[in-house]
């Protein structure tokens, strides 16, 4: 196992599960504000706002993680 395997494997993949459970926490939170708070407009639109961020940082989340999986997969390409 070479270096770059070791280190997407101990550092890098754990950091990015790590935010993505944080970004669908956050969106679950935005979904439990909108619903509780039904009659309050302000409550609404701040639990659309965090709603939005949350599927922002999903995108943003799986988005790196493919990048990752691409380079692994480049660099491994190369070392064989």
């Amino acid at each position: 196992m070479n270096i770059m395997q070791r280190i997407n494997e101990a550092i890098l993949q754990p950091i990015v599960s790590l935010l993505m459970a944080a970004a669908v926490a956050y969106f679950l939170f935005g979904v439990m504000k909108f619903v509780k708070d039904q009659g309050s407009e302000e409550s609404q639109v701040e639990g659309k706002k965090h709603m939005m961020w949350g599927i922002i940082g999903l995108f943003i989340m799986v988005s790196v993680w493919g990048i990752l999986n691409f380079i692994n997969s480049f660099v491994m390409g190369f070392s064989q």
